[in-house]
């Protein structure tokens, strides 16, 4: 009985770390270029993030091979800062941008680059294990609309619900 409890257990967690069926992480990535702090520029809604703005997630390499990560924003109701520190991991090969990421070990959920400018590592576009979870990001606080608009067109093509996206404000 323990074992078939372990099994389902495994098989859970391994789960909450996939890809919505679909959708394909980018590869050709290059983790040493993707460290640094990247700005949230939307999100759909969830709630370990409610009510933050000033979103950011700075990430730097671990010893072991894996990624630390700093989420970080206000809390826009109290004016606190509240952060949240993770460790991810690559699901396979690095260059290909699939990664689970825990906040609460050994709970992991899934981190998956689907696009991304590739010349300066600028801009991305991420999501989760599902369609309920997904991520603008870029270097900078702000986001060209030009841009901005080619990024909602892919997560469109791909079935998530753009219209549910929350524009973040960045502003100090």
């Amino acid at each position: 009985m323990k074992f078939l409890l372990l099994l389902f257990g495994t098989c859970l967690l391994a789960g909450c770390a996939a890809t919505p069926q679909g959708v394909k992480p980018v590869d050709n990535f290059d983790p040493e270029r993707y460290l640094g702090t990247w700005y949230e520029i939307a999100r759909l809604d969830h709630r370990f993030e409610r009510g933050l703005s000033q979103v950011s997630a700075t990430y730097s390499k671990r010893s072991d091979g894996g990624i630390d990560v700093l989420n970080r924003g206000l809390n826009s109701k109290t004016g606190e800062w509240k952060e949240a520190m993770g460790r991810a991991y690559f699901i396979g090969d690095p260059s290909v941008a699939r990664l689970k990421v825990t906040f609460f070990w050994p709970f992991y959920g899934g981190y998956n680059v689907i696009e991304l400018e590739r010349e300066n590592y600028a801009y991305a576009l991420i999501c989760g294990p599902n369609r309920k979870y997904l991520w603008i990001l870029s270097r900078t606080q702000q986001l060209d609309e030009t841009i901005m608009q080619q990024l909602l067109v892919t997560a469109e093509r791909l079935d998530f619900d753009t219209s549910q996206l929350i524009l973040v404000d960045q502003q100090e």
